[in-house]
């Protein structure tokens, strides 16, 4: 056998470079990236939701909820009364209601004929009638007639969910414990680039990140009144939108 180089075959195995040390490193790189670019993301849409705020602060001081009420009963029965109906077709019909059934007793022991009759308008009259007597009595039976203060004993009641119990305590009580999604919220929320979801449970955690606390019962007012008043369904009026420089759906449609 020669003594010169040995064949390549007859060569010592020479160990491959260890791709383990190195896969962690680049791991650890493209995670940091990641955590950045997340962590850029979050702080401009802090500061986009920010900037929205302040500007529909200005341009609405007066918001409030729009539905007549006197006490956090009145408005749990508007609001309630409120699903698929317009809050303006909800104020004619509550002053006769309550003058005739102005607190949850005397609800309670309503006929559901009557009621019915009092909240046809409202649509839906056959089951608003009967969720609004059974919501009453429950008050009576289990709440000694008052409206509860905290978000579960509410959703517990008939016809109240999320969106109700929000309301309720946010504007009767002053307690911010989530933010109203309706059809407004959530259509806004959409075209100004806050949420990409459609359903309203999403929609809240998507902007409870967003704004703080103090304004979640504010921010629904707001978002409330700007589509009913500039922000339409429809036809929205974009070219003269207090908001359209940060609204990605009026640059992307054209409009401004």
């Amino acid at each position: 056998m020669s003594k010169g180089r040995p064949d390549k075959d007859e060569r010592p195995a020479q160990p491959l470079p260890s791709k383990r040390t190195r896969e962690p490193r680049a791991a650890t790189s493209q995670t940091r990236a990641t955590k950045k670019t997340r962590h850029s993301s979050s702080v401009t849409r802090h500061a986009h939701a920010s900037e929205l705020l302040r500007i529909l602060r200005t341009t609405y001081p007066d918001a409030h909820c729009e539905l007549d009420h006197d006490g956090p009963f009145q408005l749990l029965i508007a609001t309630i009364l409120s699903a698929q109906c317009t809050d303006v077709r909800v104020n004619l019909v509550t002053p006769a209601l309550f003058q005739k059934y102005p607190d949850p007793k005397s609800m309670a022991a309503a006929r559901q004929e009557d009621l019915e009759d009092l909240v046809r308008s409202t649509g839906f009259f056959r089951n608003k009638a009967k969720n609004i007597r059974a919501a009453a009595q429950a008050l009576v039976d289990h709440y000694g007639g008052e409206v509860p203060r905290e978000l579960e004993p509410l959703t517990h009641l008939p016809g109240v969910g999320r969106k109700t119990a929000n309301v309720v305590l946010g504007n009767a009580y002053g307690i911010e414990s989530g933010i109203v999604v309706d059809t407004h919220v959530a259509r806004l929320s959409q075209r100004l680039g806050l949420t990409k979801q459609k359903d309203p449970v999403k929609i809240e955690k998507d902007l409870i990140k967003l704004i703080p606390q103090n304004a979640w019962t504010l921010w629904s007012h707001l978002l409330i009144w700007h589509g009913r008043r500039r922000c339409m369904a429809r036809n929205p009026d974009c070219p003269n939108c207090e908001l359209q420089s940060l609204c990605p759906s009026a640059i992307k449609s054209g409009k401004l």
